[in-house]
């Protein structure tokens, strides 16, 4: 992190109603791409309750076999990416002609608005693979814009330390003060990584009507008295008279993603690497892969 801070407060100073949990949901293992084996924690059927967020896959693994074939060459149309690196090394290629190389602590923000194809294909034959990768919707008047990527490396991830034990990475949104690598004006999206010590607090203030989930990847913490676990999610209740967020963690070293953003209140249909408001659009955009016109 190239700018890291150091603030001494107190997370009751910072938020004085903070947000209970709703309800807890665990990941479910799946595969994608050709083969690589994940654990999928945001579902299709959670789009609505946590627009604008779409779907959020964790890949842990120290077995090649269960990474190595990566994602090859497919489409997408409606929505940007943003993949989060913990361990191992990804390379993105897609035909609006963009490359990088993804690495530990690095972050790759792809917008595929009116519609790109690309590949993702792990670059190294052994050793750790573990990261995210989160959906974030489009608006409708935004769907149909020109493609957009940028690689964000570790070095130009913007984080800070509060003395009550966190150290946070601020990927996107404002925390604290500091603003994040990216910033979206509609969606308003805050994707921060906690690394908290044992019985670490930290405090986050929320607007009552933004949509947020914290996921935890390793240790445990509590949020409002809820102890949530390794590969749980918790989602966060929407209480009007809420002012943030209180997570404290447990016994031992916890990290976890707190994702939160506004919601678009639009129509969410969805078919495979396309998210669309109708179904009518979803079609099209069917006829304009098959017709190659997401290729240019």
């Amino acid at each position: 992190m190239t700018a890291t801070y150091a603030f001494d407060q107190r997370p009751l100073d910072l938020v004085s109603r903070p947000r209970g949990v709703e309800r807890l949901v665990v990941g479910q293992p799946t595969s994608d791409g050709a083969g690589v084996k994940l654990t999928r924690v945001l579902t299709p059927s959670l789009q609505q309750r946590l627009d604008p967020f779409l779907l959020l896959d964790n890949f842990d693994s120290d077995q090649a076999d269960d990474y190595i074939a990566g994602f090859p060459e497919h489409p997408h149309r409606g929505f940007e990416t943003v993949t989060y690196m913990i361990n191992g090394r990804m390379r993105h290629r897609d035909s609006a002609g963009h490359e990088g190389l993804v690495g530990p602590g690095s972050v790759q923000w792809m917008t595929a608005g009116r519609g790109l194809i690309h590949s993702e294909i792990p670059e190294q034959q052994a050793g750790r693979m573990e990261g995210f990768q989160l959906w974030l919707n489009l608006p409708a008047g935004d769907k149909l814009r020109a493609p957009w990527y940028r690689d964000i490396q570790v070095t130009d991830l913007p984080g800070f330390t509060i003395e009550t034990g966190a150290e946070v990475v601020l990927i996107a949104g404002a925390s604290h003060g500091l603003q994040g690598a990216v910033t979206r004006p509609v969606t308003e999206p805050l994707i921060l990584d906690l690394h908290l010590s044992p019985g670490g607090q930290f405090a986050q203030t929320l607007a009552a009507e933004r949509n947020a989930f914290v996921y935890v990847y390793r240790g445990e913490l509590r949020i409002a008295g809820t102890p949530v676990l390794r590969k749980q999610m918790a989602i966060l209740e929407n209480r009007t008279d809420s002012d943030g967020l209180l997570v404290e963690a447990g016994a031992s070293e916890t990290r976890a993603l707190l994702i939160a953003g506004r919601p678009l209140n639009e129509p969410i249909v969805q078919h495979g690497p396309f998210v669309m408001n109708s179904r009518e659009e979803i079609h099209q955009a069917v006829l304009d892969f098959q017709a190659g016109r997401l290729a240019g």
